[in-house]
């Protein structure tokens, strides 16, 4: 097989979007010199049991609103009382969407609309908003209501009404929750820190189906998205009209909740009336994959843990773990993957494992590097994307000017982490996202899964590189005789996703179905790694031909964000805006609300000369059929969005000559007057620092 050429050149080919100079520097010289937290939903770093950063940074002020220390605001709880209206960003959680689904304290059953939860959201309000802006609020409300009731246009109403310009980022998430709970009836979006309100057009719609009530009360449910929750509507003899609810619930929300219609007995007639009842989708890692004694007893044990490890990769770390628990890897599930050189420490649940059992085990595993602590009981499994994003705390040593830069190197720092904290980062996925394979990558596998080529697929997964180790030399020698059994006595017991592969195929034979069962032998997690590995390269490609095509400027045909506070890809179409010839004449967008696909069967493309790109990339690849599904393997790609810009948050940095700093390279021999940098910042989930050092940089960090 030849080696993939245009990988090497992939990265250092990849566009800036700022126009500083840059320098060099060495990132990962040892582990410790790239640390990674991550930070859960709730905003707290996870190895709560270190209390000091890892690096004091003293001199530089922390930016406000210190990301990793945000809570979730409860609605139902939260009171203002004289004088604390300044403490509310200390309180707000906001994140996955939450604007117009924030977390509420609903009973399970039923979502309740009682007075006194009426009274509290006024309360919030009004903590919120100066006398005037609330009344307003409000008769824009009453108004939009009124003419709804009487079954009359909006004629002669204003459209939306504008909040203001709110700038702190957390007032405006518990405003935007506080509104659309108190109004269901209404949205709220983001327009560069102002935010507007408008009628919801889709709760006039249901209106036109159930009654106002329902419609009222669904749209809280909707709104509160509170997990294991349901919403019952009421009975509904009608089957047509049923038909028509559940078409309205399923083409609008499909993609957050599902729907079924229950028979329940009629006391006073002795006949069965039918409710459609509403829940939200369950999670791809709740539903079992072994039909399990505990799973139907409902009594699995699930235990939560923080894994600490050191320059080991995360699937190597699970397979260990597992071979000590005497669980196979699908039974651990986690938030996020981690880099393999650095210090890593990230949120992990394991299934079947008591807590004590782990603990046991604790001594054991420090020999492969990894440590687990603040170990608990749980009540179940993590999801990919559960997290807010990960704290990072790097060391760049041996900084140096870039070639015939006469500009002090200091100034040149500074210039570089300025600019690209003001104006932000492409937002490109990491090399780490496609392995460091000089030969095959994944996303080449996961080209090969899409195009349901299950044996090309495993050749590829088992394709040696041209090193002279145990595990290459086992993979040789499978190309070379496809003999499973035979590779399994030479390939070494660490690498778990190999041993797993080539032991199905020695039961299941080197067959286009014995390859199927070959993957299955991995965890669902590990399989749809590979699609999205090839789908991410697909975007990397895209943005980089956006931004050669048109720049900064936002164009007809885009695809914008209509809600700035979005931090994630987990946002539903109705969030995303296609750009009219007006509003890009008028320079209505910025680019930072610019987004572009990430591929699937549930995503619009843009209609400008980036949409048709994509189209011909497809057609490229053989997949211009495809609907990416692989039903072979149970993998479903519905596609999502991803904002082409971020930005760091709460970054710090320190110039510090090396010997003032603990250097931990072995064998270096380090000119005193040379400079380090230690930087520290925040990144939203599925951002890279990499990617944000390579921007700051200007040249290759890898």
């Amino acid at each position: 097989m030849e080696e993939d050429t245009d990988y090497r050149i992939r990265f250092s080919s990849l566009c800036f979007f700022n126009d500083h100079i840059g320098f060099h520097g060495t990132i990962k010289s040892s582990p410790s010199d790239f640390i990674v937290i991550e930070i859960d939903e709730q905003g707290q770093l996870v190895n709560k049991t270190i209390n000091e950063p890892i690096f004091k940074i003293s001199e530089i002020q922390p930016e406000p609103n210190n990301f990793p220390k945000k809570t979730k605001l409860d609605l139902q709880n939260l009171s203002f009382e004289d004088g604390r209206n300044q403490e509310v960003n200390t309180l707000v959680k906001y994140t996955d969407g939450d604007q117009n689904h924030p977390s509420g304290s609903e009973k399970e059953d039923t979502i309740s609309d009682g007075t006194s939860k009426c009274e509290e959201k006024a309360d919030v309000l009004s903590s919120f908003l100066d006398e005037k802006t609330h009344e307003l609020l409000n008769n824009f409300a009453c108004d939009i209501k009124e003419k709804w009731l009487s079954e009359t246009e909006l004629i002669g109403l204003p459209l939306e009404f504008s909040i203001g310009r709110i700038l702190d980022k957390n007032q405006r998430a518990s405003l935007h929750s506080a509104i659309r709970q108190k109004f269901p009836f209404l949205i709220t979006v983001g327009k560069n820190s102002e935010i507007v309100v408008k009628p919801n057009l889709e709760y006039k719609e249901l209106c036109h189906l159930v009654s106002e009530e329902e419609a009222f009360d669904f749209f809280k449910y909707l709104d509160a998205k509170k997990e294991n929750s349901k919403f019952t509507f009421k009975p509904d003899a009608n089957k047509d009209h049923r038909k028509a609810v559940h078409h309205f619930v399923n083409k609008k929300f499909g993609n957050l909740v599902e729907t079924k219609s229950f028979s329940e007995m009629n006391c006073s007639t002795g006949n069965p009336n039918v409710v459609i009842t509403v829940r939200f989708r369950e999670k791809a890692h709740k539903r079992g994959k072994r039909p399990l004694p505990e799973c139907q007893e409902g009594n699995v044990i699930y235990t939560a843990f923080t894994l600490r490890k050191e320059n080991l990769e995360m699937f190597e770390a699970i397979g260990f773990l597992a071979i000590k628990l005497g669980v196979i890897p699908s039974d651990f599930s986690y938030a996020g993957l981690k880099d393999k050189k650095a210090i890593t420490y990230q949120a992990m649940v394991v299934r079947k494992v008591t807590p004590e059992r782990l603990k046991n085990i604790e001594k054991e595993i420090e020999k492969k590097r990894m440590n687990v602590f603040n170990i608990r009981s749980v009540d179940d499994s993590l999801r990919l994307g559960q997290l807010k994003g990960n704290h990072f705390d790097i060391v760049i040593r041996n900084l140096k000017k870039q070639i015939n830069d006469s500009a002090n190197l200091r100034e040149r720092v500074m210039e570089a982490i300025e600019n690209v904290k003001k104006k932000g980062f492409v937002n490109y996925y990491g090399p780490q996202r496609f392995g460091k394979g000089r030969k095959v990558h994944t996303d080449q596998i996961g080209l090969a899964l899409l195009k349901n080529e299950m044996m090309k697929a495993i050749k590829l997964f088992l394709t040696p590189e041209d090193l002279d180790d145990p595990v290459n030399r086992a993979k040789k020698y499978f190309l070379q005789t496809e003999d499973a059994k035979g590779t399994l006595s030479l390939m070494p017991e660490f690498k778990v996703r190999e041993r797993a592969l080539l032991e199905a195929l020695h039961r299941f034979g080197m067959t286009e179905e014995g390859c199927i069962q070959a993957w299955f032998s991995l965890p669902h997690s590990m399989r749809i790694f590979y699609v999205h590995a090839y789908t991410s390269k697909i975007w990397n490609e895209a943005v980089s031909y956006r931004l050669a095509t048109y720049g900064a400027r936002v164009v007809e045909g885009d695809l914008v964000c209509l809600d700035e506070d979005i931090d994630d890809e987990n946002f539903p179409n109705s969030k995303v805006h296609l750009v009219t010839e007006e509003e890009g004449s008028a320079n209505m967008y910025a680019i930072h609300q610019v987004v572009l696909p990430i591929l699937g069967y549930n995503i619009q493309y843009p209609k400008n000369k980036v949409g048709q790109w994509y189209h011909d990339i497809l057609s490229r690849d053989g997949l211009q059929t495809c609907r990416f599904k692989v039903p072979t393997l149970k993998l479903n790609v519905p596609g999502c969005y991803r904002q082409i810009l971020k930005h760091p948050r709460n970054l710090s940095y320190q110039l510090m000559e090396d010997h003032d700093i603990d250097v931990k390279m072995k064998g270096s021999h380090i000119d005193e007057t040379a400079l380090s940098l230690l930087i520290s910042f925040d990144l939203d989930a599925s951002c890279y620092a990499t990617v944000c050092l390579k921007e700051i940089m200007k040249h290759d960090v890898l």
